[in-house]
């Protein structure tokens, strides 16, 4: 296992503590399962599971459509936080209404996972509660397809995140697609760094437009108290071009290099935590509420 370190402020005496994972984790470990829900590999996009032609057509109209332009557009129009007005919880259960397309591993409502991924976690890590929470609260920008929210198409809503301004990396899965693009023959956007350089921070990237953004730009503009570690997994969970290949890490800056660490902790229960054994939600549901009530307001603008 490997040490990873980061900075957590102590409230009390105004500090940073050094916080090393290894000494985090419970003995018993996370095991991580050998095929997802269908019985085939994870995120194997190939694999004819009944889901490849849904999944692939999925990220043609993801890869042809997602501009600099119109990732610019998206988030001016919700960065108004005008669609509605809840709490963490009520989210949550709206994710009922809510399957994910781009997904080849699972094709239960949200909630399943998101609570699926949180219980995972907290087994393993049972004194990092930001971590449950952060877990709950990922996919929660999902609700993005519903018709309140704007009822966005699925690809501008789910699946691998990327950036643009620049080249697609050809790490992008289904990466062929972006030959249909706009942005693939721009010379303004199609070099390496494109509009960016290097080491500016990720923050300063633009990324695909989704719920991965999205459920950050809520918990922050609402005063969330989660750590910065917290909110960037929200914001980068789906950027496996990224997690898997290294792909884009030259925009990386020393404190995305940090958090990146609880990143990759958090990458394996998102993924592999998939399954059809379902948690029993009213059961664990007066813990997360707990949770919401100590680093989210009761009532957020989405």
């Amino acid at each position: 296992m490997v040490t990873i370190c980061i900075g957590k402020v102590d409230q009390a005496k105004g500090q940073k503590i050094q916080l090393d994972v290894n000494e985090l984790v419970s003995n018993d470990e996370f095991a991580l399962p050998e095929n997802n829900a269908f019985g085939n590999s994870f995120r194997d996009y190939e694999a004819d599971n009944g889901r490849k032609d849904i999944v692939e057509q999925h990220y043609k109209s993801s890869h042809i459509n997602q501009t600099y332009d119109f990732v610019k557009q998206m988030r001016e129009e919700y960065m108004k936080l005008d669609k509605a007005e809840m709490g963490i919880w009520e989210c949550c259960e709206l994710l009922n209404e809510v399957v994910d397309d781009s997904d080849p591993d699972l094709d239960e409502p949200q909630i399943q996972h998101l609570l699926q991924s949180a219980e995972a976690i907290r087994k393993d890590y049972p004194n990092e509660d930001w971590l449950h929470l952060t877990a709950l609260i990922h996919d929660l920008g999902k609700i993005l397809v519903l018709p309140k929210f704007g009822g966005l198409p699925q690809w501008a809503v789910v699946g691998d995140t990327f950036p643009v301004g620049c080249a697609f990396d050809e790490s992008n899965v289904h990466h062929k697609y972006f030959k249909e693009n706009p942005d693939f023959n721009n010379p303004k956007y199609n070099t390496r760094n494109g509009v960016y350089i290097e080491g500016c921070g990720l923050d300063n990237v633009l990324m695909s437009w989704g719920h991965d953004d999205y459920m950050y730009m809520v918990a922050k503009e609402n005063g969330t108290t989660l750590p910065s570690a917290g909110l960037f997994i929200v914001r980068y969970h789906s950027f496996y071009p990224l997690h898997k290949y290294g792909a884009y890490s030259q925009f990386m800056n020393e404190e995305d290099k940090e958090n990146f660490k609880w990143l990759k902790v958090f990458n394996k229960y998102d993924l592999y935590s998939k399954s059809k054994l379902l948690v029993d939600v009213e059961k664990v549901k007066p813990y997360y509420e707990s949770l919401i009530a100590k680093y989210f307001p009761a009532k957020l603008k989405w």
